[in-house]
């Protein structure tokens, strides 16, 4: 909802509500809560960001087992404060640095991870920050986390305004060569694959067999030689 109150009034006004630990995250204008509910116990996540995302707005209430569900959403004058799923789990990048997983675990976290970026892409959103550290595992379910790289897909630009996503898993498009499209994820895909079985960067160890030629598909520098969509490499996989 809109309000005229600053992010710092929502969250002020919230602190009777909710129990709020230390600041999981500080940068950009950016700070992650993890805050009890006094009421019902439960843990949720505050995030106040110093820019209203669309991709926000369009999650909340949309209820995935691969995506955190959105509950409420402040749109402040100086950007907005959003209550969110706390997901139980552990990160990827946690139990990698335990565990190399086989080509058959890889390829079902990577699944789960098109499934749930397909019904991204086909709403007009792309990821844009797919790695280890953006994917929690609960049990046999994927969870994809952190949206604030998330952007609209935009006919009308022919380049991104802003580089964001992480060096290293982040396409050539998003350095300002093109527009990102759902491509870009299916880069970040293709590296996320290598680094499981890996551990390396393609452009450092590539995977062998099957898995290398998806990969060396994926992270082709020209998007129009990688796969065009998650469902295609999803198929391939």
């Amino acid at each position: 909802m809109k309000t005229e109150k600053t992010r710092k009034e929502i969250l002020d006004s919230l602190n009777g509500l909710y129990e709020t630990g230390a600041v999981a995250a500080g940068d950009n204008g950016k700070e992650i809560f993890r805050a009890k509910h006094t009421g019902t116990g439960r843990v949720f996540l505050i995030k106040s960001l110093a820019e209203s995302l669309p991709v926000y707005g369009f999650l909340c209430g949309i209820k995935c087992a691969n995506l955190p569900e959105v509950y409420e959403i402040y749109e402040c004058p100086d950007g907005v404060v959003l209550i969110e799923e706390y997901v139980e789990g552990e990160l990827l990048s946690s139990y990698l640095s335990h565990h190399t997983p086989k080509y058959m675990e890889a390829k079902r976290i990577v699944a789960q991870l098109c499934g749930v970026l397909s019904f991204l892409h086909e709403n007009g959103y792309v990821h844009r920050d797919i790695k280890p550290e953006n994917i929690i595992l609960c049990g046999d379910t994927v969870k994809l986390i952190d949206f604030d790289a998330a952007r609209v897909y935009d006919t009308e630009k022919t380049s991104d305004t802003r580089v964001l996503g992480t060096v290293g898993y982040a396409s050539p498009e998003q350095f300002g060569m093109a527009q990102s499209d759902g491509r870009v994820d299916v880069y970040a895909l293709g590296v996320l694959l290598n680094v499981m079985l890996t551990g390396d960067h393609p452009s450092k160890k590539l995977a062998g067999g099957r898995a290398g030629r998806i990969v060396l598909k994926c992270t082709q520098i020209n998007p129009d030689l990688r796969y065009q969509t998650v469902e295609k490499l999803a198929e391939a996989l």
